[in-house]
């Protein structure tokens, strides 16, 4: 620490509520720890006349200026402020297009166009679009390309890399202003999770290998939502049934995963099944939400007696205590307006039975 820096609490940034206030200590616990920087934060704060999330806006820029206090490397601070960029944009980029669904379609660049994979892929594209859904790829060649073809640019988003060997965007998203270029492939990993509501993996290389068991690692361990996985073969193919074998025989035989954790994804040769199982996923559920100790499972019907007591005992294994039940919109959700006006049930979850979250998910859309 800079001798000149007094000492600072270091736990975790407070994540409650704070806005903007003039009095240093109704704002956040992290500060720079030195009182004339932190008020002149809170002064240019107050110049922007932000109206929301001024607390998050001031540990932020907190956060830069306890870099330099702290003389981090050059390197590391073009990192942070490159991703912090390149965050933001997308953000922005993204903005408008809040309320549509989206599915992601990976899969391998070599994929020529005379290929039964890339036909697969823009016939997927083509139905999610007709669906009313948008389509992401990586907006480079082979199965990224297709994607974007069927689906058409006016439903498309290109997530690139900027690599040195590879071509620019494909022709389908090259001019749309929904392309967007990252640098780093962590915050391109990052935008497609956060963005996306199903995923359908082609066969691909390392990346599409990567990207497989990136999503279903984040699943598995509650780090990202339940979310449609959808491994797509074209007919005939035998990639993804063969990943299954190595996944059963390797993985789950040797109980390095849970047998929950094989519904996580499911292994088709039929883009109308595939796209149906994205979509079909959002039926009945809506989406999930941690509020204090209960998982909140926001939902688009209301839900029997008989359905809860059927929950109730098939679900016991993932409630930690009470039971699944109905719930009104919680005080957090509607501070936050955050989908007031749907059901809801919620329950104590167990925190580690993220699998089987995915089993009543399906339970739930099985009675619509």
């Amino acid at each position: 620490m800079n001798s000149s820096t007094t000492p600072v609490d270091h736990s975790h940034p407070q994540r409650g509520d704070c806005e903007y206030a003039k009095d240093v200590t109704s704002l956040p616990r992290y500060r720079t720890g030195k009182d004339p920087l932190d008020d002149a934060i809170m002064a240019l704060i107050d110049q922007a006349q932000l109206t929301t999330n001024n607390d998050l806006t001031f540990e932020m820029m907190v956060s830069a200026l306890r870099m330099g206090l702290e003389h981090v490397d050059r390197g590391d601070m073009k990192l942070v402020n490159n991703s912090l960029k390149e965050l933001r944009y997308s953000f922005h980029v993204f903005e408008t297009y809040r309320s549509v669904l989206k599915c992601t379609i990976f899969g391998s660049a070599r994929t020529k166009e005379d290929e039964p994979e890339y036909e697969s892929a823009r016939l997927l594209g083509a139905a999610m679009a007709d669906r009313e859904w948008m389509v992401m790829t990586g907006a480079g060649p082979g199965i990224m390309a297709a994607g974007l073809e069927g689906a058409g640019t006016e439903n498309s988003f290109g997530i690139n890399i900027v690599l040195p060997f590879e071509a620019s965007a494909n022709r389908f998203i090259a001019d749309d202003p929904k392309l967007i270029n990252f640098r780093y492939f962590f915050t391109r990993k990052l935008t497609f999770m956060k963005e996306s509501s199903a995923f359908a993996c082609l066969p691909g290389g390392f990346g599409t290998m990567d990207e497989a068991f990136e999503l279903l690692t984040l699943m598995q361990t509650g780090k990202s939502a339940i979310v449609p996985l959808v491994m797509l073969d074209p007919k005939g193919s035998t990639y993804w049934e063969r990943w299954q074998d190595f996944v059963t025989k390797e993985l789950l035989a040797a109980g390095l995963i849970s047998p929950a954790d094989m519904e996580l994804f499911v292994i088709t040769d039929d883009v109308e099944v595939a796209a149906d199982e994205m979509t079909r996923f959002y039926s009945s559920y809506h989406s999930t939400r941690v509020v204090g100790d209960r998982l909140v499972m926001r939902l688009k019907r209301e839900v029997s007696d008989e359905e809860l007591v059927e929950w109730n005992g098939q679900f016991a294994d993932i409630v930690e205590s009470g039971q699944i039940e109905r719930i009104d919109t919680t005080a957090q959700e509607l501070r936050d307006d955050d989908h007031v006006k749907l059901p809801r049930i919620a329950f104590h979850f167990n925190h580690h039975g993220y699998a089987r979250l995915r089993a009543l998910i399906n339970a739930i859309n099985t009675g619509d």
